[in-house]
C-alpha cells in the first residue's frame, strides 16, 4: 500500500484562498488567529476533567505501540464539545485548522465539528474549500472517533455526486486512519440509498490486517443490510469465508440468530 502525500494525489489541486460565508476573504493576521484559538483553549482547559481524561487515555489506546500512541486528552465529553461547536460556529476555517493542529484530542474534534457546521451552512465554493482543507490536513484526523465524526460529512457528502477516485486512493494508503476514512465516508451514500460504493470499498479492504478496519467495514456492511438485505447477503455469501472474523460478526450482528449462526459456522451456501 502507498501513502498519500497531498490533496493533489487524490485528484485535487491544493488549497486556494478560503471563503467566509460564501465570500472570498484573506487569511487573517496570525496574531488575531492565535488570540481566538487561545480563548477557545482557555475555555477547554477550564472545562477539563483530569479523571475522565485518564479514562479516555486508556479507552483510545494511547500507550506505547498502541494505535493512539502519544495522544493527549483534556477529559471533555462529546456533548460538551458539540455545545462549544455551536458557540464557536462562526470561527473562520483558517482558525479551525489551527485548532485542528492541537496536541489535545478534544481540540481536534471540536475543530472538525466546527468545520462540519461551516460546511453545511456554506455555498458550493465554501464546501469545496472545506473538503480540500480536510484532505490536506487528514494527518491530524488520527483516531477512529475523529474519522467517524467527520468522514461521512467532509468526504462522503462532498463526493456524493462526484468521482469517487479519492476513496480508492485512501483505501490503498498505508495509514490506518485514511483507510478507515475511505469506508466510513460511504455512510453518507448509504443514507441516500446508494450502497454500491460501500460494497466496492469494502471489497478493497477485505484483506486488511487492522482490527479497526475490520470493525469499520463490518459496520458499513451492517448499515447496507438494514436497507438492502438481499444486496448485503449477496456480498456476504460471496466473501464471508475469507472475511476477518470481527468484520463478519459486525456485518451480521442484526441478522436472525439462525442465519447469523449459519454464517459463523460457514454453512451458508
Amino acid at each position: 500500500m502507498t501513502a498519500l502525500k497531498s490533496y493533489g494525489e487524490l485528484g485535487g489541486t491544493g488549497v486556494s484562498p478560503v471563503h467566509d460565508n460564501g465570500k472570498r476573504w484573506s487569511w487573517e493576521p496570525t496574531g488575531v488567529r492565535v488570540m481566538k484559538i487561545a480563548a477557545i483553549q482557555t475555555e477547554l482547559e477550564r472545562l477539563a476533567d483530569p479523571g475522565h481524561a485518564a479514562i479516555l487515555q486508556r479507552f483510545f489506546k494511547t500507550g506505547p505501540g498502541e494505535y493512539g500512541e502519544g495522544d493527549r486528552f483534556r477529559g471533555l465529553r462529546v456533548p460538551v464539545l458539540r455545545k462549544l461547536a455551536k458557540k464557536y460556529g462562526d470561527l473562520p476555517q483558517a482558525a479551525a485548522v489551527s485548532l485542528l493542529q492541537s496536541a489535545f484530542h478534544e481540540d481536534r474534534l471540536l475543530a472538525l465539528l466546527i468545520l462540519i457546521q461551516r460546511y453545511y451552512s456554506g455555498d458550493a465554493a465554501l464546501r469545496g474549500e472545506i473538503h480540500r482543507l480536510y484532505l490536506e490536513h487528514r494527518g491530524l484526523v488520527n483516531n477512529w472517533d475523529l474519522v467517524d465524526a467527520s468522514a461521512p460529512h467532509l468526504l462522503g457528502h462532498y463526493l456524493r455526486d462526484r468521482p469517487q477516485d479519492p476513496l480508492t486512493r485512501l483505501a490503498a494508503s498505508r495509514v490506518l486512519w485514511e483507510r478507515r476514512m475511505a469506508i466510513i465516508a460511504t455512510l453518507d451514500f448509504i443514507k441516500q440509498g446508494e450502497v454500491d460504493e460501500t460494497l466496492r470499498v469494502a471489497g478493497l479492504l477485505l484483506g486488511d490486517s487492522e482490527d479497526l478496519i475490520h470493525k469499520a467495514v463490518g459496520w458499513m456492511l451492517r448499515e447496507v443490510g438494514k436497507r438492502e438485505v438481499a444486496v448485503a447477503e449477496a456480498f456476504l455469501q460471496a466473501h464471508y469465508r475469507r472475511m476477518p472474523r470481527t468484520m463478519l460478526r459486525y456485518a451480521i450482528e442484526k441478522f436472525p440468530e439462525a442465519r447469523r449462526q449459519a454464517y459463523l459456522k460457514g454453512t451458508v451456501a
